[in-house]
């Protein structure tokens, strides 16, 4: 007895938020149906406590879509719900497309969504095309360097104004793709010029140079026309290159001058050693001259006469050296 008035105030409570609940369910039924796109009280009691699907949601994508006269059912939206779309998103980007008279399908839509795309961005470009800045206008500074044949650098940037394409929304690539074609072909249409003036005379070469490409291939994009918003010179890259080959020219030059002075320095110290080692072996050999000729003296070999026409020679030889050596006043005088 003391736990009934207990049980009875919990009971209390849950019919509470239970009438407050049905109370919600029931003014989304009449608006669904005031609406003209009914739906069942009961589906929608099912739909929020057994399905997990929110019925604001679904009501005001249904009343949406009926309000525009699209056919589309409360079941097709609660399975786009489920696969986690954008229910809302899909159904006014269909009402845009409806209003616009672009052709675009309900299950077209659902699946552009869940491929991560922007539908309602995607059908607002079908009407009005996007304008995609080459280089990115994150970094309003950074240009698309190229250098023309003659060595000048040229700094360019270039416009691309584009519109979706519905049919490759669907795995087609996004706007990087564009940005990257778009920077090689200009980079190689400014490499081809024979001269960076050409470029600047005509910059339209560039761009009808680019469509022609089909960049847009693969893309999720149809390229309208590119347009060059401006065109700067920039470095004169081909003489600089020419000073840098120059001057490792001149250092190579430099290191093989370098090693060959090594190598005749070396050369000069290894005659120079060899000069003084044949020099020590004349001394060594001049040294044993006197046992040689004492040797002589003793074997019988040598006289005296003979050792002293032998002196006799000597002596002539070293006149004859004095005389035709001149002094150091005799020189100083000849130079």
């Amino acid at each position: 007895m003391k736990a009934l008035p207990w049980l009875m105030g919990v009971a209390g409570l849950v019919s509470i938020v239970l009438l407050f609940s049905i109370f919600s369910f029931i003014k989304l039924w009449i608006r669904a149906r005031s609406s003209g796109a009914p739906i069942g009280l009961l589906e929608l009691i099912v739909m929020k406590w057994f399905r997990g699907v929110n019925p604001l949601v679904i009501v005001d994508a249904r009343v949406m879509a009926v309000k525009s006269g699209l056919p589309i059912i409360s079941n097709d939206l609660e399975t786009h719900y489920l696969a986690r779309g954008n229910v809302l998103a899909v159904v006014r980007a269909l009402v845009n497309a409806s209003k616009a008279g672009i052709e675009l399908s309900f299950p077209r839509a659902c699946a552009i969504d869940l491929a991560g795309r922007d539908i309602l961005e995607a059908v607002k470009m079908s009407v009005t095309p996007k304008v995609i800045d080459c280089p990115s206008a994150n970094n309003p500074r950074a240009t698309i360097d190229a250098v023309a044949m003659n060595g000048i650098q040229l700094k360019a940037k270039a416009r691309v104004t584009v519109r979706t394409n519905r049919d490759r929304l669907v795995g087609g690539a996004g706007e990087d793709t564009v940005i990257a074609r778009v920077g090689e072909g200009i980079v190689t249409t400014i490499g081809s010029a024979a001269s960076h003036s050409e470029v600047l005379a005509n910059p339209d070469m560039i761009s009808k140079t680019l469509l022609k490409k089909g960049l847009d291939a693969g893309t999720a994009y149809e390229i309208l026309s590119i347009d060059i918003a401006d065109v700067d010179v920039g470095e004169n890259i081909g003489a600089k290159l020419q000073a840098e080959q120059a001057e490792a020219d001149k250092r190579v030059a430099q290191a093989k001058a370098e090693e060959r002075k090594s190598m005749a320095i070396a050369r000069e110290q290894e005659m120079r050693a060899l000069v003084e080692e044949n020099r020590a072996k004349v001394v060594l050999a001049e040294a044993g001259i006197p046992q040689a000729i004492a040797g002589a003296f003793t074997s019988g070999h040598l006289g005296v006469m003979d050792f002293y026409r032998m002196k006799n020679i000597q002596a002539d030889t070293d006149m004859r050296g004095s005389i035709a050596k001149p002094s150091g006043d005799e020189g100083h005088r000849a130079r």
